[in-house]
């Protein structure tokens, strides 16, 4: 039995075609588009956004959350 390997970007489906009284599936090939959007992920420094202090008060959707650093470094978001 021979092995169909997909070739990289392509979708493979099967359709039918008949070899005299015989019907056997042949894969097909439809194209995949190249490039798929990907939203880009602002990245921003911390201490941009500290701008010095230890503590930032963040509103979102009516709602207070606050960022600080911590004594390690490390950062919390609390609400």
């Amino acid at each position: 039995m021979t092995q169909h390997h997909q070739p990289p970007g392509k979708r493979i489906h099967s359709s039918l075609l008949k070899y005299g009284e015989q019907e056997r599936k042949v894969p097909q090939y439809t194209p995949v588009p190249e490039a798929i959007q990907v939203p880009v992920i602002q990245r921003i420094l911390s201490m941009a956004l500290l701008n010095g202090a230890r503590e930032l008060v963040i509103e979102h959707a009516g709602e207070e959350y606050r960022l600080r650093l911590t004594s390690k470094g490390k950062l919390i978001l609390t609400k």
